[in-house]
């Protein structure tokens, strides 16, 4: 079987976040490392869902995580910012509806992050 063959059999079953997708989350991460929050980060594509990891210090519980449930998108929405107590901060249809969650923190930031 080849490299590729490999890759798609493995990929058929599990979600992952589409290179837009991806992208905006990293706008946000990247403002957030840039301004000292965060440092590292953690992608898993699971069979439900893909999500994204965000951690204060390398080697801990992730202070967020970002997860997209495509079998959610009808009914509340498909994505969802979680804590690191498992409360869920925002929910919604739209990635970049549901990033907004993180703009208090943003325009905190020392640099001034979103002005």
């Amino acid at each position: 079987m080849s490299f590729s063959a490999i890759n798609a059999a493995a990929g058929a079953d599990s979600v992952m976040f589409q290179r837009g997708e991806l992208n905006e989350i990293l706008r946000v991460y990247g403002m957030m490392v840039a301004g000292g929050e965060w440092r590292d980060y953690a992608i898993d594509g699971l069979r439900d869902r893909a999500e994204f990891a965000i951690f204060r210090h390398a080697a801990e519980f992730p202070v967020y995580r970002i997860v997209k449930t495509p079998a959610d998108a009808r009914k509340q929405g498909a994505w969802k910012v979680v804590a690191a107590g498992g409360a869920i901060l925002k929910r919604g249809h739209e990635l970049g509806q549901v990033l907004k969650v993180f703009d208090s923190q943003l325009k905190r930031l020392s640099w001034g992050g979103l002005q």
